[in-house]
């Protein structure tokens, strides 16, 4: 990165002063929030360490083109005060810029990611307000505009925090950089955030598909001229005509909108990165499972060959000299030449006193003693007798009963819920709140794959034991009555049946 263009960035690595430079820069930030444009050198003076010639800093500043420096004549009193040079300085575009770029990197450089939930209920609303002003005949371009700016910025957090979080929780499940102890106390809010967050995306992302389907071409052309229109109409006199900007304008907000279509519906039999996201915080659950009996095992004293190895490497990497490393690979890996198929603490002292040359014979090394057991046996250790053998008759009989008990449960869900022929949603036979609760999962899962409203979709069940058919049909809603109200719908025959 050269040329006057990014001169801006020049003073973080400055050879001198670059801490200076930075905070300097940073109260002119913190002036801009508090809606103050120019800066005196004596207001800084508390930003750099004593000594520091501010005033010399500053003009450096503006030789980068980080700030602009204009003539102080506010407090002029005689011809002598007009003649010194005072000068107030301010922000140049470049440099607010560059500002802004740098503030942006340190709020997330390291910052954790998260699964906002509460992102997708925002942008539900947006997408309801959007499609109410497009039915009418005159839409308020100031609250269709706003609408879509709002779900613009809803979901660009929603899609780069799900990424940090992924990369973040990836990082977790390979226990890198991660706090084991801390990871233990905090596993069961995190596995049921998860699970909260899987529920809300299956919900939330049928929801927000059904919506974009009531959005048609020639409705998306008309709210994307609204947008580009006002937003437009702000392009600064000095840029180009305004046809080439709105043209430009149009151009950025249908693809924005593009991408927000495929990120919850998809496109070309392509799956969308809301089933990615699912299906990522689906296999996370199992994995970190799978992460809290490896840390169970390794502190109950059980082989960890991975961990092994990398507190190997840590030997490796803290050894002073190769020569160190050269006795540690040697001790590590057996690689020290054979004399004897055993020895003693003071057979080791004397080879340590004495040393022998690895190219000595057998016949010419001292000779070492052995135990005669060794001789009558084979084995210098004394053999007890065997272990005995565990009766695990109750562990047998408690994995029998939890199986028996499952298989009952799977026969009464099944009762209530596989049909023959494709059935409304009213008719389904439903009795307990398990039944209702899966019903309603697989019917949410069908709908999050429906790509367009005519489409015949199928679904599985999380554990594979159930599948879903989804047709639509005629008629204006289906109801399902619930315990705490009714349930109400696009009409839909819905065929279920046990996987095989």
């Amino acid at each position: 990165m050269s040329g006057p263009r990014y001169d801006v960035f020049r003073y973080l690595s400055a050879a001198e002063h670059a801490s200076s430079y930075r905070a300097i820069m940073r109260e002119f930030s913190a002036a801009k929030q508090r809606f103050i444009v120019h800066l005196r050198p004596e207001e800084l003076r508390s930003a750099v360490p004593p000594g520091v010639d501010v005033t010399a800093l500053l003009s450096q500043l503006v030789d980068w083109g980080n700030l602009k420096a204009d003539p102080d004549t506010s407090r002029v009193a005689t011809v002598e005060e007009f003649n010194r040079a005072r000068y107030v300085y301010q922000f140049t575009a470049a440099g607010e810029s560059a500002e802004r770029v740098l503030a942006e990197f340190d709020r997330t450089f390291g910052a954790a990611g998260a699964l906002q939930s509460w992102a997708l209920e925002d942008i539900v609303e947006q997408l309801q307000v959007i499609l109410a002003q497009l039915e009418r005949p005159d839409p308020d371009e100031a609250k269709t505009a706003l609408a879509m700016t709002t779900l613009a910025d809803r979901f660009t957090g929603l899609a780069a925090n799900a990424q940090a979080f992924s990369g973040d929780l990836q990082r977790t499940i390979d226990l890198r950089g991660v706090d084991t102890d801390a990871f233990l106390a905090y596993k069961e809010r995190l596995i049921g955030y998860l699970q909260r967050f899987i529920q809300d995306l299956v919900i939330r992302t049928a929801e927000i598909a059904s919506l974009l389907d009531r959005v048609s071409d020639v409705q998306e052309k008309r709210l994307l001229r609204i947008v580009a229109a006002r937003e437009a109409r702000d392009i600064a006199p000095d840029a180009e005509g305004t046809s080439d900007a709105l043209k430009e304008a149009i151009g950025r907000w249908r693809e924005r909108f593009q991408g927000f279509r495929q990120w919850f519906v998809g496109s070309g039999g392509t799956t969308s990165q809301s089933q990615q996201l699912r299906h990522m915080a689906l296999n996370a659950i199992p994995a970190l499972l799978g992460v809290v009996q490896r840390l169970g095992d390794r502190r109950a004293g059980r082989s960890d060959r991975v961990a092994d190895f990398r507190q190997l490497a840590l030997w490796f990497a803290e050894a002073p000299s190769d020569d160190d490393r050269h006795r540690l690979a040697a001790v590590a890996f057996g690689l020290a030449p054979a004399r004897h198929l055993s020895i003693d603490e003071r057979t080791l002292d004397d080879r340590m006193r004495r040393p022998v040359s690895p190219s000595t014979s057998w016949a010419e090394a001292p000779p070492i003693e052995i135990s005669p057991r060794l001789r009558a046996t084979g084995s210098y250790e004394r053999r007890g007798s065997l272990s005995r053998v565990r009766d695990r008759a109750a562990e047998r009989r408690t994995i029998a009963l939890a199986v028996e008990t499952q298989r009952v449960e799977l026969e009464r869900l099944r009762t209530q819920l596989v049909t023959e022929e494709p059935a409304a949603i009213g008719d389904f036979p439903i009795v307990d709140a398990e039944a209702r609760a899966l019903l309603l999962q697989l019917l949410g899962d069908a709908l999050a794959q429906r790509r367009q409203p005519g489409d015949t979709v199928k679904a599985r069940s999380l554990d594979g034991a159930f599948e879903i058919e989804l047709h639509p049909a005629a008629g204006e809603e289906s109801v399902l009555e619930l315990e705490d109200g009714a349930l109400t719908g696009p009409a839909h025959r819905i065929r279920i049946e046990q996987s095989s």
